[in-house]
């Protein structure tokens, strides 16, 4: 079972020293930089180095980082499609003895990887478990954001689409925390109107290639930069977004403001989309939010012409 801190661990031996101590038995977590290389700690560089086998997402960015600090050590990737074939196999290491040093591709490990398994396996064998800690995404994002960092939750990717995406947003928009998502660039136009449509007004922040050269964090009212969004297109590289509270974002929906809502998710979002997204942050019935939408849809067409007498 991983071990509790002591007094007799203050200076960080179990997970090795800077100074190169050899790393004791078991699986070390990895923190490794989220772009800017240079901020690999110097305990995270000796755990690398001093590993049997450091087992990663993909071997080709791990190596590329091993790289830049002269580190030569055997790799296996451990990814969501592999997990269950590799895992024993990596077990069977451990279970020998063997240093295995777990890192993600970017950012410390489990968090939106397949790592928890591992752990959670580890730990049932008595296998110990240590903790090198460091690099972030979401922990740079929400702090960057300039939204309430006492109380949040990373929620990682939504769903891609269809009921399922429609619960989890319904679910998170409940949530009385700041909430931090992960999102392809690709899709971000997209996602902000939905998430503005439904949760409304929020303050938020998309943070984009965070410690990289063009390093970029926008901030501002879901609803403001869904519309900045539409009219710039996709942005490039990795993207965090971090989006205020249920609790600052106001009383439910009335009637008005609804409509006020879908009039606004309706200028970028099809009337079933639109409905899906208000009817999962207000609670109310599917069929009587589009309903509703079709009616505004059909009111903001322009009227025929009056035919001639």
């Amino acid at each position: 079972m991983t071990r509790p801190p002591s007094a007799a661990s203050d200076v960080g031996q179990p997970s090795g020293g800077v100074e190169g101590s050899k790393l004791a038995p078991g699986l070390h977590l990895i923190a490794t930089p989220i772009g800017n290389l240079g901020d690999l700690s110097p305990r995270a560089l000796a755990a690398l180095r001093d590993a049997d086998l450091v087992v990663c997402e993909d071997t080709r960015v791990t190596g590329k980082l091993l790289r830049r600090y002269g580190v030569a050590r055997s790799r296996l990737a451990y990814h969501d499609h592999n997990a269950a074939r590799m895992r024993p196999r990596i077990l069977a290491r451990l279970q020998a003895g063997a240093v295995v040093a777990l890192a993600s591709d970017a950012g410390t490990p489990l968090v939106s990887d397949p790592g928890y398994k591992l752990v959670r396996a580890a730990i049932e064998a008595g296998i110990e478990v240590f903790t090198v800690p460091g690099p972030s995404a979401a922990l740079a994002a929400l702090t960057v954001s300039g939204l309430p960092a006492d109380r949040f939750l990373v929620a990682g990717f939504l769903p891609e689409r269809g009921a399922d995406r429609r619960r989890a947003i319904r679910e998170l928009g409940a949530v009385p925390a700041t909430l931090v998502l992960f999102e392809a660039a690709r899709r971000l136009p997209a996602t902000l109107a939905e998430l503005a449509a439904a949760l409304g007004p929020r303050p938020a922040a998309v943070a984009r290639e965070l410690t990289k050269r063009f390093e970029e964090v926008r901030r501002g009212p879901l609803d403001e930069l869904a519309a900045a969004y539409a009219r710039a297109g996709p942005p490039k590289g990795e993207v965090a977004l971090v989006i205020g509270a249920a609790e600052d974002a106001g009383a439910p929906l009335g009637e008005a403001e609804l409509d006020a809502a879908l009039a606004e998710a309706l200028a970028t979002m099809a009337p079933a989309a639109a409905a899906a997204a208000l009817a999962a942050a207000t609670g109310r019935p599917r069929r009587e939010v589009y309903r509703r939408a079709l009616a505004l849809k059909q009111s903001a067409r322009p009227a025929p012409p009056e035919e001639e007498a």
